[in-house]
């Protein structure tokens, strides 16, 4: 079984602590809403929890069967979205999604198609992702990171841009296929977590 394990974590911006001494165990289907107020930390914990950014102190392990996998081979095990992360701009959605899909094996052998018709954009798959509307590109971001055969989902703000009808597509994505998954969520948005477990507040880390 996949688990993440933190203990001790804290982390410092020049002289001001950002959280502190904050321990986690997650394991496969668990699902954890971190919130905050903005500004509270959620995102740059987040970056540490992916090993995008260190800790100050403390540590994080992510485990399989086998044991404990090395920082460097994280990446492999997780898949995010973000409202920091960038489409590139240039590709069309087909070509975002071969290109994607060259580095993460896609869920349950799912095919390109079939991504683009559960993306419902299926007629804009020869477009540039430029052209797309900020809640077309929030879907497709989203779409990327759960469709990916990881165990580790991490996102941050899903809802982003989405609206009524994004918002039950996101929701029905995250109940038909992030079931057996850990699953993150950093948001200030009851309706993008509610349906999570396991609660933090950063503010309780200070």
């Amino acid at each position: 079984m996949f688990t993440l394990q933190v203990q001790k974590a804290s982390k410092r911006f020049h002289r001001e602590w950002i959280f502190k001494n904050l321990d986690l165990e997650l394991s496969a289907g668990n699902a954890l809403a971190i919130t905050g107020g903005n500004g509270s930390g959620k995102s740059t914990l987040l970056k540490c929890l992916s090993g995008a950014i260190p800790l100050t102190q403390g540590s994080i392990e992510y485990r399989e069967v086998t044991g404990k996998l090395a920082e460097e081979s994280w990446f492999r095990s997780l898949a995010i979205a973000t409202p920091y992360l960038e489409l590139p701009e240039e590709f069309t959605l087909s070509e975002v999604l071969a290109f994607h899909f060259q580095f993460k094996r896609p869920l349950n052998q799912l095919s390109n198609p079939e991504i683009l018709a559960i993306l419902g954009l299926e007629k804009h798959q020869s477009k540039s992702i430029s052209q797309f509307s900020s809640g077309m590109k929030q879907r497709v971001k989203l779409a990327l990171a759960i469709f990916s055969e990881v165990p580790l989902l991490f996102l941050d703000e899903p809802t982003t841009n989405l609206d009524k009808q994004g918002v039950s597509w996101y929701l029905d994505l995250i109940q038909k296929y992030a079931q057996d998954r850990i699953l993150v969520i950093c948001s200030n948005e009851p309706r993008e977590y509610e349906f999570c477990e396991k609660k933090i507040a950063m503010e309780d880390f200070k």
